[in-house]
Parts: structure tokens; C-alpha cells; sequence
């Protein structure tokens, strides 16, 4: 391997290694509130439908903008669009701290929901853009390790909103990000244009507009099993990330602290061996079945389907836990091929737009399954009988990635 191909490799993997952290901040400034419950209700009263708001308003601005702010990325600088929404993120995570009434927080979270939005499917085509087949699915699921992380760290909210008080994690999760976009502005850049996406089209100005980008997307039916998969998911998902740390709490007698750690911890460590696992696996069986990567996924969800069942079902803490160690473990093999799967259906051009599309279906409804769990929760239906329709989602979910169809010309684009 020559000099510059051994620096162009290093480069790869450090685009990986400097999204990575700001993954792990988008994902904690995002999900802290969550485990914070307690704290937030006794200092700004609030109904439990209320406080599922505060992440349902941020999930449904984010999805709203998450098809506008994938296609700037595809249109122009992926790492501008990157820095800017790390910067402004952190910038309204600050803010959340200093909040004093429910109308407040709902503005702030509604406005970090723009702010987010502009992160995933940016950072996410960035990898693609220098990471071909060979690596790709092992590198994003690295990428979204820092998700698992950044959820894991959300956890200990509760602890820091017990012991100091809310405020003070916002605050410091919010200047920490600042600091770090002007780490990024100077050591990331986009890919060279040999190395992303082109095609023969005589100029990049015509060939990325809006239309043109629909059309590319709404002519591939297996896109459209794509959507609604990440949607069934994002079901599951988000009731999970959104209300398994009151549950616990509630189930299993737990403290604030002890139902957040629980609630993250056991998912995202077994997710980050899944993401790791799933990667690799997918990687080398892409190699000989076009179709490995999605066998992958389909295997890890007809598995936690049941396993999540379970852990809605019973009363043995344990058996509890090792449902969700199945979920996590299902769940990385997602992460990691999600986009790597996008990358075998979707025009290369239109990666960052299709992946923001995903992302508005699956946050439109997830929001609305959060907002359902805390409506169903002030009316005594415990949480988890949505537990238990969460698992169905992943069933059917697993089902749908089955009918989708590869394409061989942009399998290595």
C-alpha cells in the first residue's frame, strides 16, 4: 500500500473517529431530559402527557426538517451542515437549563429539533462518501457507537439531576459541544470529489435540486419498504428510549437513578457488541450475497421481537434485563447497515436526502408513540402493554427487510 493511499485510509477512519464524539453529544443532549423526569416535573409542574410532549415536539419538528436538512447536505457542504448543527444544538442545550416554565421547553426543544435534525443523515453520507463496501457497514456502526455512548451518558441524568440539580447538566453538556465545533472546524473536511458520489452530469449545480431528488427516490419501491421499516422501528424505538425509565422505575421499585442506568445501560452495551458484530458480519457476508447486509437486520429482529415481549411481561427483573440485552444486541446490527442498505437502494447522489426522509417518517412516529405512552399511562394503562405492541412492530419490521431488493450498480458508489 503506497503513501498516499495509507494516509487516505487514516483520513477515513478519522472522519469516523471525530463524528463519533459528536454522535455521543447529539444523542445526550437529546435524551438526558428523559431520565431526568422526576427533577424537571417537581421544579416546573407538568402532567406525565405534558412531559412527553417536551420529546414528542422535538421528535416531530426534527422529522419535519429532517428531509430539508438531508438535502442541503447532498447539495453542499456536508461538514458545514455538521458544524453548524453541532454548534446551535449545544447552543439551545444551554438553554434548556435556564427554562422556567413548560412553554419555554417546548421552544427550546421544538428549535433543538431543527438544530439535530441537520446531524444524522450529514454525517452519516460523510462516512459513505469515504468508506466503499468493504468497510462501510463496520465504520458506521463505530459512527453509531457514539449514539449508544451519548444515550448511556444520558442515563446518569438522573443522577446528576438528584444530586445537582438539573440545570447543571445542560449547561455543561451544552458548553462542551460549543468547544467542539471548533475542534471540527479544524480537522474535518469533506470528501474529495473523486472519492464521493459523481456521475457523468457536466455540473454539480444541476444534477442536486430538489425534484430531481424525489424522483430519484420515488421511483425505487424498495425505498418506499425502507421508510416504513425505519418507521416500525422508530415505534419501538422511541416508546423504549422515551418511557422504560419510568417503567422500570414504577415495575421494579427502583430510584431515578438506578431506572436510568437500567434503562440505558444494558440496551446500549449490548448494542454497541451488536453494531460492532452486526458490522463486521455484514461486511463480509456482502461480499458474497448482495443481500447479507439485510439478513443481518432481519436476523436480529425476528430474535428481540419475542425477547421484547418478555420483558414487558414479566415480574423477574432479570429476565427483564436479559430481554433488552437481545433488543440492544438487534439494534446494533440496524445501526450499523442501516444506511449501508440505503447505500444499495438510493441514487449515491441522494443519500443524505433519502436517509432525512427515514428520518421524518420514523420521528413523526415515534413522537406520536411517546405521546401515546404518557396519554395512555394518565389514563392507567400501564406501559407495558406499549411495550408489548413495540415488539409486534419489530416482527413485522424484520418481515418487510425481507422483500426489499438490492441494486448491484450502487452497492460500491
Amino acid at each position: 500500500m503506497n503513501t498516499e493511499k495509507q494516509s487516505s485510509l487514516f483520513y477515513a477512519w478519522l472522519v469516523v473517529g471525530l463524528l463519533w464524539s459528536v454522535a455521543l453529544l447529539n444523542y445526550l443532549d437529546r435524551m438526558t431530559i428523559t431520565t431526568m423526569r422526576d427533577s424537571i416535573k417537581a421544579d416546573i409542574p407538568m402532567t406525565d402527557a405534558e412531559f412527553g410532549l417536551l420529546t414528542s415536539v422535538f421528535l416531530w419538528v426534527y422529522a419535519l426538517l429532517s428531509p430539508v436538512t438531508g438535502f442541503l447536505a447532498d447539495r453542499f457542504s456536508r461538514v458545514g451542515v455538521i458544524i453548524v448543527s453541532l454548534f446551535v444544538w449545544s447552543l439551545l442545550t444551554w438553554l434548556t437549563g435556564h427554562c422556567h416554565s413548560v412553554h419555554q421547553l417546548l421552544i427550546v426543544r421544538g428549535l433543538m429539533g431543527i438544530a439535530e435534525a441537520s446531524y444524522i443523515p450529514a454525517a452519516l453520507a460523510l462516512i459513505a462518501d469515504y468508506h466503499r463496501g468493504p468497510t462501510r457497514s463496520l465504520a458506521t456502526g463505530i459512527h453509531m457507537s457514539g449514539i449508544y455512548a451519548g444515550v448511556v451518558l444520558g442515563g446518569m441524568g438522573g443522577y446528576i439531576a438528584e444530586y445537582f440539580g438539573w440545570r447543571l447538566g445542560f449547561t455543561l453538556f451544552g458548553i462542551s459541544g460549543i468547544a467542539y465545533a471548533f475542534v471540527l472546524m479544524a480537522l474535518l473536511r469533506d470528501a474529495p470529489k473523486t472519492t464521493a458520489t459523481a456521475d457523468s452530469s457536466p455540473s454539480p449545480d444541476a444534477r442536486v435540486t430538489p425534484l430531481s431528488a424525489l424522483r430519484a427516490l420515488a421511483t425505487q419501491p424498495s425505498y418506499y419498504l425502507l421508510l416504513i421499516h425505519w418507521s416500525l422501528l422508530s415505534i419501538a424505538g422511541w416508546g423504549i428510549v422515551g418511557w422504560l425509565p419510568t417503567y422500570l422505575r414504577e415495575h421494579f421499585n427502583m430510584g431515578q437513578g438506578a431506572a436510568g442506568i437500567s434503562a440505558t445501560g444494558y440496551i446500549q452495551a449490548a448494542g454497541f457488541l451488536g453494531i460492532l458484530l452486526g458490522g463486521r458480519w455484514a461486511d463480509l457476508w456482502s461480499r458474497t450475497n448482495l443481500r447479507g447486509r439485510l439478513f443481518v437486520v432481519v436476523i436480529g429482529f425476528l430474535a428481540s421481537g419475542p425477547a421484547l415481549f418478555m420483558s414487558a411481561s414479566t415480574d423477574i427483573f432479570p429476565l427483564a434485563i436479559a430481554g433488552l440485552i437481545v433488543y440492544g444486541l438487534s439494534r446494533g446490527f440496524s445501526d450499523s447497515n442501516m444506511m449501508p442498505i440505503l447505500c444499495q437502494v438510493a441514487d449515491p447522489r441522494y443519500r443524505a436526502t433519502g436517509y432525512g426522509i427515514m428520518n421524518c417518517a420514523a420521528c413523526l412516529t415515534g413522537g406520536v408513540m411517546i405521546y401515546v405512552g404518557g396519554w395512555l399511562k394518565d389514563h392507567n394503562v400501564d406501559l407495558g402493554t406499549s411495550f408489548q405492541f413495540a415488539a409486534a412492530a419489530l416482527i413485522i419490521a424484520a418481515i418487510l427487510l425481507l422483500i426489499v431488493r438490492p441494486r448491484h450498480d450502487v452497492e460500491s458508489a
